[in-house]
């Protein structure tokens, strides 16, 4: 699979897409418009290894949850991503088996070396 999770209305996620220009195959989804299904977590966190990993401690909602000074379990970070689109650390790059999460610079480096590579 090769899939892009990203919000349209992320002007970070946007400067990323368009960085990477990625080929036609890769299937785009705005997480905003059509929400994220238990099964396409459950793959995301196959490959990454936990929801935590795909979990965005920087959502404004994280804060006003005051989620930080709570003792978040795997479940919990399950629950809040599929709760809401902005708890998911965007954008998250799928190129097969490898997955990519996040914005850093090392992140997205890393991302467009696996999709070009071949």
């Amino acid at each position: 699979m090769k899939k892009v999770y990203y919000l349209k209305t992320c002007s970070t996620c946007i400067r990323i897409l368009k960085d990477l220009d990625l080929p036609s195959k890769f299937i785009l989804q705005d997480i905003k418009k059509e929400e994220i299904t238990v099964t396409q977590l459950e793959q995301m966190k196959e490959l990454s290894g936990s929801y935590e990993s795909l979990f965005s401690k920087r959502s404004k909602l994280y804060k006003e949850m005051d989620l930080k000074n709570q003792q978040l379990e795997e479940r919990d970070y399950k629950h809040y991503i599929l709760d809401h689109y902005t708890f998911l650390n965007r954008p998250v790059i799928i190129n097969g088996n490898q997955i990519f999460i996040g914005n850093s610079k090392k992140t997205v480096e890393a991302a467009k070396t696996a999709i070009y590579s071949k």
